[in-house]
């Protein structure tokens, strides 16, 4: 190995050592670094966010595959040429340490803010099945009112709205929230559609993406009508510096249902239904079918649930043995950062939404 060789294996060394000290110290002394370093990672994604602002896409979804690309055939050459495979080698690896580096340190240590709802004022605690139950039927109510007022073809299925306007609203959507809370201030940029390997993320179950390493929150055009909204909100949250998935959930909730566009509106409560309703039904599923089927009888409620339906055949569609790959490594991204549930914390924000529906109802 020679010299260069040494050195650049020693610098991706020393970066890895140094994201890891980082998560560590982020880890044990959160309020040191808290609000501070939000602060600052709101800034470098905003600074980072204008700079790729020019293309109407995500950029890093178009030039991923090209880099994919440009290792192998940058393998290929090596291989074929004889030339030295550990130049190459630590070569791949210094930039992949740099661009991790400059992830980690730029915006994936907000894993380790205080809680979102916390710095909001609501008071989250464990709720008796009882007050989630009042708090589904809340959400329900809601959605099926909503329901009613979005516009529908003839027999009642949603119509899907315009990706570039629901992208500019969605990036604005926290403009408002952010003057009554500086947690949610930030980038109001438009929400970027994944057109290149946004299908492949489908297949992944993965219905959102926000890319640190170029600060944009991007959403793949085959997302169903009803939660559209809702997602792109979702990523919008990331790029405030909202890092958990429980709480990007409940900063698009809040976004949602303080808009003014009725498609917002009705995303967010659907959406929030959707996971009381499977939170209910985990643990009392009889009492589940019997809201639903109360519901049913209402013409709001029957279009909520074939909303419902609709989501899920869109979701069926992209089944595939991928999933099961791309749930571990997720799983695996979201324990490394503290989030001991791992996935599971999608449905964590039930506690979220039923303590902000006892604030609204006192």
């Amino acid at each position: 190995m020679k010299k260069n060789d040494w050195m650049r294996l020693a610098i991706a060394i020393f970066l890895v050592l140094l994201d890891g000290t980082a998560m560590m110290l982020f880890l044990h002394f959160p309020n040191f670094f808290f609000p501070a370093y939000r602060n600052f990672s709101r800034q470098w994604i905003f600074f980072l966010s204008r700079i790729t602002s020019f293309c109407p896409g995500a950029v890093w979804d178009f030039v991923l595959p090209f880099l994919i690309l440009a290792v192998i055939l940058s393998l290929i050459h090596t291989i074929r040429n004889h030339k030295r495979f550990l130049a190459w080698f630590t070569s791949l690896l210094l930039i992949a340490s740099v661009l991790l580096s400059e992830a980690v340190l730029g915006w994936m240590l907000n894993h380790y803010a205080p809680p979102l709802a916390e710095e909001l004022g609501y008071d989250v605690q464990m709720y008796e099945t009882e007050v989630l139950a009042d708090a589904c039927e809340f959400y329900l109510q809601k959605a099926s009112s909503y329901a009613l007022l979005v516009d529908r073809d003839p027999e009642g299925h949603l119509l899907r709205s315009d990706f570039n306007a629901l992208a500019r609203k969605a990036g604005a959507s926290y403009e408002e929230l952010g003057k009554q809370y500086p947690v949610l201030q930030g980038s109001n940029l438009p929400v970027k559609k994944l057109t290149v390997v946004g299908e492949y993320l489908m297949y992944n179950g993965i219905i959102g993406m926000f890319m640190p390493l170029s600060g944009e929150a991007g959403v793949p055009l085959s997302v169903p009508s009803a939660p559209m909204p809702f997602t792109m909100a979702h990523e919008a949250a990331h790029r405030l510096g909202i890092a958990s998935e429980e709480e990007a959930n409940f900063a698009a909730f809040l976004a949602c249902v303080h808009s003014d566009d009725i498609r917002f509106l009705y995303s967010g409560y659907y959406s929030a239904f959707s996971y009381c309703f499977s939170s209910l039904y985990s643990v009392q599923p009889q009492q589940c079918l019997q809201l639903k089927e109360q519901y049913l009888e209402t013409e709001g409620g029957r279009l909520l649930f074939l909303d419902r339906n609709d989501t899920r055949s869109v979701y069926d569609s992209y089944d595939s043995p991928l999933q099961e790959v791309s749930d571990h490594i997720n799983d695996t991204y979201l324990k490394t950062f503290s989030e001991e549930s791992g996935i599971q914390s999608y449905g964590e924000v039930t506690d979220d939404l039923i303590a902000w529906y006892l604030a609204e109802k006192n």
